[in-house]
């Protein structure tokens, strides 16, 4: 028999913050001790699920035994609009919803439901790799735009306009933002929706971060102003809840002039293709978004701790500059003297002194400009000597050939 071919869609896909991993597992079998600041995974450290979150599986193990609306239980999906509606999103309710085994399958059975081959779907860059991978899956060429590091990884409404074309399905938005831990200001998000609205398109909110706000920068759900824009709105548990293994994620829309229809029908047809949601993560959630609330401030407050030592260490390293990150858990600093590639900068560093990070190739960056994600959710001991070593590897590879 001859060898079987896979799908040549599939063979494209790219996820940076996976592929490094099996670098790092090559040096760890080396003896070498490998610390990793690339995923965005903050049960790795000190951090634990809230118990009442468990207890919801516990108390209903037997409503989780057989299968669920494959949309989600309607406790769940009811407990997604309340939370839109204490956000500033009015007029959601539980039949807007879709729940999702995490974030990231609600966000490629969203763009699966929405675009077809040749289309094309604006994304933020740098910007998560899911929606970049999923769009290469689907044959739908890129169109990316650009992040502005010197206004605060802020967008620019302007630039997003002229990229849209004929083709052109949605806009994409990641806010707090992942990888540069930007917080986009209510102005900017209002400017996009306009433009959206002036050309028909639906916006895409990633809004996964919401809650880890580090400074006194508020943060704006996309729905909350967009009088008569669709909006589909995407969120988990996974990093406000602390609950990333779980795999409770959602949708809503926001819908003002009724054209998601067809469209929500869409995605509601793909997620029937799978019979059932995750049953006892349906309980999570409803517990997660109704119950208490209280880890999220000392959750924010050991975040903003580690975000201060961050972007103070990256700043003082020579050839680093960091714009300070305002929201999630992640700094996407810029690599100043000259270099072939990120990914080789990443891949030599966690060879040489134990350190993953991700190549700023994965996220994207303007042209002639180069980066890497730094994940600080670890104790500021582990962040201190991940930041030694960096400087030192910089030091004595780069610097010193000066």
């Amino acid at each position: 028999m001859h060898m079987i071919r896979p799908a040549g869609r599939a063979m494209e896909i790219k996820h940076a913050t996976r592929d490094v991993v099996p670098i790092a597992k090559e040096v760890e079998k080396s003896g070498k001790k490998v610390l990793y600041l690339n995923i965005g995974d903050p049960m790795v450290y000190d951090y634990r699920t809230p118990e009442h979150i468990w207890k919801a599986i516990e108390d209903n193990k037997q409503k989780s035994e057989g299968y669920t609306d494959a949309l989600g239980t309607i406790g769940a999906r009811s407990a997604v609009a309340d939370y839109a509606k204490r956000m500033g999103v009015n007029g959601v309710t539980s039949d807007d919803v879709i729940t999702f085994v995490g974030g990231s399958e609600a966000i490629i059975v969203s763009l699966q439901a929405l675009m077809d081959r040749g289309e094309n779907c604006l994304i933020p860059n740098p910007g998560y790799s899911i929606f970049s991978g999923e769009l290469s899956f689907l044959e739908c060429p890129p169109n990316e735009y650009y992040l502005d590091e010197e206004n605060g990884w802020q967008p620019d409404a302007s630039q997003i306009e002229k990229q849209i074309n004929p083709k052109t399905k949605a806009i994409v938005v990641i806010n707090p933002n992942n990888p540069t831990g930007a917080v986009f200001s209510k102005t900017t998000l209002k400017r996009i929706i306009d433009v959206a609205g002036s050309h028909n398109i639906v916006v895409f909110a990633d809004e996964t971060y919401d809650q880890l706000l580090l400074d006194d920068d508020p943060f704006t759900p996309m729905a909350s102003i967009a009088n008569d824009v669709p909006v589909v709105s995407t969120g988990s548990i996974s990093k406000n809840y602390l609950a990333p293994g779980f795999r409770g994620g959602w949708i809503y829309r926001h819908d003002p002039q009724g054209i998601l229809g067809e469209y929500f029908e869409a995605i509601k047809k793909i997620c029937r293709l799978r019979l059932s949601t995750v049953a006892p993560v349906q309980f999570a959630m409803e517990a997660a978004l109704n119950g208490p609330q209280g880890h999220l401030a000392p959750l924010r407050e050991k975040l903003r701790r580690r975000r201060d030592l961050t972007f103070r260490r990256l700043n003082e390293i020579e050839g680093l500059s960091c714009v300070k990150p305002k929201g999630a858990f992640y700094a996407y600093p810029q690599i100043n003297f000259p270099l072939q590639s990120d990914r080789e900068f990443v891949i030599s560093l966690v060879r040489k002194k134990g350190v993953l990070c991700v190549y700023g190739e994965g996220f994207g960056q303007k042209p002639g400009t180069h980066h890497f994600r730094i994940v600080f959710l670890p104790p500021e001991q582990i962040l201190g000597e991940a930041f030694d070593k960096i400087e030192e590897f910089i030091k004595e590879n780069y610097l010193a050939k000066k």
